[in-house]
């Protein structure tokens, strides 16, 4: 049996630099931030690098503005400031003259109410997962963003849904996970004695969008075919998303 090779050079061309503004309000005091930065070609290995000088507000429906100071280099910041639930806040990034909007409306809280975990069977392996529970409020527009930390060490993972099959119930979900590199499986997987912290966001309908997008298609896994940038809430021509939204953490001990 013979076969033969032939080697295919792909020209990858370079796309247009873009702004990526990751911005947040909660509801806890200190827990809002802008973080922006600039997307790299893909030859490129140093870390993105980070966009210094940038004007920040941030203006809720009554009018009140809040400026974010630089924390340091990329990274602003407003302390004491903390959204309320209700409110719609309208995000403004002045990067040398170039406008960047947002706009998002905080949620109301729902409240996170247990966190166990438990053992499940995944293609004939035993793993440990997080299960949480809560009971949604009625009346559909509902969704929620979950931050897994495992060791106060944060997980890839993406884990979001809504309430358009489960409006006004209970729910109870397991956050199921896959560990694409075996380098990362001693980080990533769940094990005895291990802490893990569930961060509940109670989060705007579009940034669940932008979350889904990104599990789906952004990085070229489950049923995407190719990679694709999210879909965005942001305006201007900036990569990213603005999310006000609640907070909530439980944490448990795993046995």
């Amino acid at each position: 049996m013979t076969a033969c090779q032939k080697v295919i050079d792909v020209d990858v061309r370079d796309a247009e630099k873009k702004y990526v503004i990751e911005a947040v309000v909660t509801d806890e005091a200190d827990g809002s931030f802008v973080k922006i930065s600039r997307t790299q070609n893909i030859s490129e290995t140093d870390p993105p690098p980070a966009i210094t000088g940038a004007d920040i507000r941030v203006t809720d429906d009554a009018g009140i503005i809040t400026i974010f100071q630089e924390a340091n280099p990329g990274n602003y910041k407003a302390p004491g400031f903390a959204g309320t639930s209700g409110k719609t806040y309208e995000l403004e990034v002045n990067i040398q003259g170039e406008l960047f909007t947002a706009q998002c409306k905080m949620p109301g809280k729902v409240s996170f109410d247990t966190l166990y975990v438990t053992d499940e069977i995944l293609f004939g392996e035993t793993r440990k997962l997080a299960n949480i529970a809560f009971q949604d409020p009625p009346g559909k527009g509902q969704a929620y963003r979950y931050v897994q930390y495992i060791n106060d060490k944060k997980s890839d993972a993406i884990f979001t849904n809504n309430d358009d099959y489960v409006d006004g119930k209970y729910i109870e979900t397991k956050l199921w996970y896959f560990i694409d590199d075996e380098d990362d499986k001693e980080e990533e997987e769940i094990t005895v004695g291990d802490t893990v912290l569930i961060e509940m966001q109670c989060i705007d309908p579009q940034i669940y969008q932008y979350w889904f997008s990104v599990f789906q298609s952004a990085t070229g896994n489950s049923q995407s075919a190719s990679p694709a940038n999210p879909v965005s809430n942001m305006r201007g021509g900036a990569l990213g998303y603005f999310s006000a939204h609640t907070v909530q953490r439980r944490s448990v001990k795993v046995e």
